[in-house]
């Protein structure tokens, strides 16, 4: 099945699309990015947005604090 527009799911999302990902409202999510609690956003221009796959593999982790998040991601 070729991708099409209906059917494609972007690889980076906005501050609201991720915290709709996970299931929280887009404030409190601002509030964990500024606690240190979500993974970093990636720059695009002045747009920070959130790379689908690391949201899920960081709730499949069990939501650990950014700090452990990235020792995780650099231990493999």
């Amino acid at each position: 099945m070729e991708p099409t527009a209906e059917n494609l799911q972007p690889l980076l999302l906005s501050a609201t699309d991720a915290a709709s990902l996970i299931g929280i409202g887009r404030s409190l999510f601002w509030s964990m990015h500024s606690a240190g609690k979500v993974p970093l956003p990636v720059g695009l221009g002045k747009r920070r947005l959130w790379r689908r796959s690391e949201l899920e593999r960081w709730v499949d982790a069990g939501c650990p604090a950014r700090s452990q998040w990235e020792a995780m991601k650099e231990t493999g």
